[in-house]
């Protein structure tokens, strides 16, 4: 399905469209389909990085085997597909935009993937815990294999369920590509509520949406956050004029331009890692990746 005939409507909240009826499907292949067209790749950025930074936290904590990691706003699985197992997100693009499996219903498709995924899981994994708001997505995430711990939680909205509580105790290391600008500072802050230590936070984040209110609050928590100066990242097409003439307004706003950047007609991400100040003076942003 292309995507004009998902019925992309603007956000009035910030003008970025919206995909609802992608991100809790049974299964991912309308969310690729959908957003395959759109160029989406800001997954693709995150496995490289999240990889060097699990790579990192075992080489300077070699006492915390295996790492808990928590991908925010995780959808499908996707991330923890690419830090934990041998695949791409171009081979996921391709897996779940195939004739082959366009017909399976999508309790064959789940069997199907668990195959799949489980003859490509690495040696050495994290523990994957997924919080998104789509049950059937996490649902579907934790059916296949992809996530240990898999919460349909809005934590925007509310607070964390007890087994929210317990399972966030000894995170080493959250992740998101996409989800600040729907969850903010109350997600944060309910987080790092249940987290007696602080863990790396790896956030990809749009610029036109701000994030120095969760700088502050993680500043708060005794973490120091380093933006990656060498580069932005591409997320996906604008899905429209109205879209891209949204993000030109809100990048005004911040003081920012779009040239050499969204003018080229994609939404672009910072990277911000935050970490430990003894952390990142053993192993400082630059050098780690």
């Amino acid at each position: 399905m292309a995507a004009e005939a998902s019925n992309i409507t603007a956000n009035a909240d910030w003008g970025k469209a919206n995909f609802n009826d992608i991100y809790n499907c049974p299964d991912p292949r309308l969310y690729f389909t959908t957003l395959r067209s759109l160029d989406y790749q800001i997954p693709h950025h995150g496995q490289a990085v999240f990889q060097a930074l699990t790579y990192a936290l075992r080489q300077l904590h070699p006492d915390r085997t295996p790492l808990n990691v928590v991908d925010l706003c995780c959808s499908y699985g996707i991330n923890t597909a690419l830090l934990n197992y041998r695949v791409t997100l171009a081979d996921l693009s391709t897996r779940y935009t195939s004739h082959d499996l366009s017909v399976l219903p999508p309790r064959r498709l789940a069997a199907e993937d668990r195959t799949f995924f489980a003859a490509r899981r690495r040696p050495e994994t994290a523990t994957a815990t997924g919080i998104d708001s789509a049950a059937r997505a996490v649902g579907y995430a934790r059916a296949v294999g992809l996530l240990d711990h898999a919460f349909a939680e809005t934590l925007e909205v509310t607070e964390p369920s007890p087994a929210l509580r317990r399972t966030l105790a000894g995170t080493d290391l959250i992740t998101v590509t996409g989800g600040v600008g729907y969850v903010f500072t109350r997600t944060f802050t309910r987080l790092l509520d249940c987290m007696p230590t602080p863990p790396w936070v790896a956030a990809f984040v749009l610029r036109t949406v701000p994030y120095q209110p969760i700088v502050d609050l993680l500043d708060r928590s005794g973490l120091v956050t380093e933006k990656l100066s060498t580069r932005t990242f591409r997320q996906r097409r604008f899905a429209d004029s109205a879209e891209r003439y949204a993000a030109f307004d809100a990048l005004a706003v911040n003081g920012l331009h779009a040239a050499g950047k969204e003018a080229d007609g994609y939404y672009h991400a910072d990277l911000y890692v935050s970490r430990p100040p003894a952390d990142i003076a053993a192993l400082p942003l630059a050098h780690l990746l």
